[in-house]
C-alpha cells in the first residue's frame, strides 16, 4: 500500500488546501462578511460562486508564491467591501474580451481605496499585480500585437487609477503602445482615475476603455504566445486574460432526455434513459469462495496498518454522545430499593447499601452513511479505502453508532446499453447521461459490522471499478439517509476527484456532469437535513464539497489518515 511518488503531489495538496483555509480567513476578515468561503481557489457567498473574473486574483497554485496568494485575498476582500456585485454584473458586456477588461478595471478600482496606512496590503496587492504581470510578459503573450495591446492597456490604467509606477522590466516595451494608446483612450482612463470613489460614474469611463481597446483587436480567440517563445513559454495559457474564470453559471447543462431528472436542479441535468440502473448487494454474482478470500486479505491488511481502533472510538464518542440505560448498579447506599437486597436488613440491621442506581453508558448518537466512489481511477486506492471503510464501520459498531456503506459505479464503459439506445434513437442532441449507473451497498443501516465485513470487503473486487456519475450518486446516497430521519446523520464521501462519463461527456457539455454534482451538494447544504463531507484520496475536493479533506495514503492507512476523516465527521455535522 505504498505509492511513494505521490507523496510529493499529496504535499502540495495539503499546503494548497490550508492557504486556501487561511485566504479566506483573510477574506471574511477585511471584507466583514461570513458568509464567503473559497472552495477551489474559487469565492462563494452562500453556496454560490462570486464572479470575480480579473485574472490577477487568481494565482496559480503550481507556479506563484505565498506573496501572490495573500495579495488576491486582499484584493477578493476589497472587492467584496468596494464593489457592488450585482450592479456590475448588469452593466457587464456580452462580448467576452470587452466583459474581462471591464472586469478588470473594476479589480483596479477597489484596489485603488485601500487605506495607505495599511502598508502590509498595499505591499500584498502592488505584489501580486506585478507577479501576474512578469509572468504574462515572461511567457510570450507580449510579443504579439493583440497581447501587447492589450498588456499596455491593463498596465495603462493600473499605472493611472492605482497611481503606481510602470514595471521597469517591460517600461522600454510599452512605449510604443502607449504613444498609440493615449490620444484614442487618454480621456476615458483620466475619468477612471477622477472618478474611482463614485462605482456608476467609472464604469462609464472603464465600459469606454474596454470597448474601444476591443474593437482595436483584430482576432483575439486563440491569442498565444510569438513563435519566437520558448516550448515553457508556450505551455503558459494561464496567463492569458481570455482564462476562464466565469462564474460557473451552466450554459451548457444538458437537456433532459426520455428519462427523469435523477437529483434534480436547475440545471436541467438528467439521464437519456434509466432502464438499465440498478442496486445491488456488494456480493451479487461473486462466488462465496471468493468472498471469503477478500475478506482474509482485508483482515491481513487491517492488521499491518496497526490502526489504534480504540483512540478512533473515543474520538467518534466526543462527537456527539448520549446516554443510554445500560442496566442497574446495585449495592449503593441511595438510589430505589433492590428487592435482592432487602434480606440483609435482617441479617445485618445496620446495613444501608440495599438500594441500586441506573447505570447509563456513551454512545455515538451518529448516523453515518460512507459513499465510496468505485471509478476506474480508484482502483489504485481500493486497498487503503478498504482497510479506511472497514476500520470506520467497526468502530461506528462498537460506540452504537449507526452506519450504511455505499458505493457507485457504471454498469459498462463507455456508455453500454444507454448510449446503445441513443444511438439507434438518432443521436439527439444533448441527450444527458449515457450509461447505465450501479449502485452498490456493501452495509445496510442497522446491520452489525460483524454481519457486514464480508459485503465490505468486495471493495477489493476491481473489476466493478468502471465509470461514475456522482451527482446522482450523491442525491441517491442522501435521500437514502434523509429518509432515516436520524439525528447526527453525516453522509461522507470518498472519492479521487470530479466525475467522469466519456459517452456523457462527448454527447453533452463536457463539465454537465461535473456542474451537476457541484448543485446537488449545494442543495444538500442548503436544506441541513444531513452533514455532507468528503475526503479525497490525494486530491482537493472542496470545488464541490464545502466541507473536505485531503487523505495522504501514499504511506498506507495511519492514524493521522482516520484523525483527518473524523475531522470531516465533525465540522459536516456542525
Amino acid at each position: 500500500m505504498t505509492n511513494a511518488p505521490i507523496q510529493a503531489p499529496v504535499a502540495q495538496a495539503h499546503r494548497q488546501q490550508q492557504m486556501d483555509w487561511l485566504c479566506a480567513v483573510a477574506i471574511r476578515a477585511l471584507s466583514g462578511d461570513v458568509r464567503v468561503h473559497l472552495r477551489g481557489r474559487q469565492l462563494f457567498r452562500d453556496g454560490r460562486r462570486l464572479s470575480l473574473r480579473a485574472a490577477h486574483v487568481h494565482p496559480d497554485p503550481a507556479a506563484d508564491d505565498l506573496g501572490s496568494f495573500r495579495g488576491a485575498a486582499d484584493a477578493m476582500a476589497l472587492r467584496l467591501r468596494w464593489s457592488d456585485l450585482a450592479a456590475h454584473e448588469r452593466r457587464c458586456p456580452a462580448d467576452a474580451t470587452t466583459r474581462l477588461l471591464f472586469d478588470l478595471f473594476e479589480q483596479y478600482r477597489v484596489e485603488s481605496l485601500v487605506d495607505p496606512t495599511m502598508t502590509g496590503m498595499v505591499a500584498n496587492l502592488r505584489h501580486r499585480h506585478r507577479e501576474w504581470s512578469l509572468a504574462f510578459h515572461r511567457s510570450g503573450l507580449t510579443g504579439t500585437e493583440s497581447g501587447l495591446l492589450l498588456f499596455a492597456t491593463a498596465q495603462m490604467c493600473r499605472v493611472r487609477v492605482c497611481r503606481e509606477p510602470y514595471l521597469a522590466e517591460t517600461e522600454d516595451l510599452l512605449e510604443s503602445p502607449r504613444f498609440t494608446l493615449a490620444p484614442i483612450i487618454g480621456r476615458y482612463v483620466t475619468g477612471m482615475a477622477a472618478h474611482r470613489h463614485d462605482q456608476a460614474l467609472y464604469g462609464d469611463h472603464a465600459l469606454a476603455v474596454a470597448r474601444t481597446v476591443r474593437a482595436m483587436l483584430p482576432e483575439v480567440a486563440e491569442l498565444g504566445p510569438a513563435d519566437g517563445a520558448s516550448p515553457t513559454d508556450r505551455a503558459a495559457p494561464r496567463f492569458t486574460l481570455f482564462a476562464d474564470l466565469d462564474d460557473g453559471a451552466g450554459d451548457g447543462a444538458a437537456a433532459t432526455g426520455t428519462g427523469p431528472a435523477p437529483g434534480g436542479g436547475g440545471t436541467g441535468y438528467g439521464a437519456f434513459t434509466t432502464a438499465y440502473d440498478q442496486v445491488l448487494p456488494a456480493t451479487e454474482g461473486l462466488r462465496p469462495m471468493l468472498v471469503e478470500a477478500y475478506r482474509h486479505r482485508l483482515d491481513q491488511l487491517v492488521a499491518q496498518q496497526g490502526i489504534d481502533l480504540g483512540r478512533i472510538c473515543r474520538r467518534l464518542l466526543a462527537l456527539r454522545p448520549e446516554p443510554v440505560l445500560s442496566g442497574w448498579e446495585s449495592a449503593q447506599e441511595r438510589g430505589q430499593v433492590d428487592g435482592r437486597l432487602v434480606s440483609r436488613l435482617v441479617t445485618s440491621p445496620g446495613e444501608a447499601s440495599i438500594f441500586q442506581l441506573e447505570r447509563h453508558d456513551p454512545v455515538a448518537a451518529l448516523d453515518v452513511t460512507i459513499l465510496v466512489d468505485c471509478s476506474g481511477s480508484m482502483k489504485v486506492h481500493a486497498q487503503a479505502v478498504a482497510v479506511l471503510v472497514d476500520v470506520l464501520s467497526r468502530a461506528l459498531d462498537l460506540v452504537g453508532a449507526d452506519c450504511e456503506i455505499l458505493g457507485f459505479t457504471t454498469g459498462a464503459w463507455n456508455g453500454g446499453r444507454a448510449r446503445r439506445d441513443w444511438l439507434r434513437a438518432g443521436r439527439p442532441r444533448r441527450p444527458g447521461r449515457l450509461n447505465e449507473v450501479t449502485y452498490l451497498v456493501f452495509q445496510q443501516s442497522g446491520t452489525p459490522w460483524r454481519q457486514a465485513r464480508r459485503p465490505i470487503a468486495t471493495l477489493l473486487h476491481e473489476e466493478r471499478y468502471r465509470e461514475s456519475v456522482d451527482g446522482e450518486a450523491v442525491a441517491w446516497a442522501a435521500c437514502r439517509a434523509e429518509a432515516r430521519a436520524a439525528p447526527g446523520a453525516v453522509l461522507l464521501v470518498v472519492s479521487d476527484g470530479s466525475p467522469m462519463d466519456s459517452a456523457t461527456a462527448l454527447a453533452n457539455d463536457d463539465r454537465v456532469i461535473d456542474d451537476h454534482l457541484a448543485e446537488v451538494a449545494a442543495d444538500i447544504e442548503a436544506v441541513g437535513a444531513i452533514g455532507l463531507g468528503a475526503v479525497g484520496t490525494g486530491v482537493d475536493l472542496t470545488p464541490w464539497y464545502r466541507h473536505s479533506r485531503i487523505l495522504d495514503l501514499s504511506r498506507g492507512m495511519r492514524n493521522a489518515v482516520m484523525d483527518d476523516v473524523l475531522h470531516v465527521l465533525q465540522i459536516a455535522r456542525g
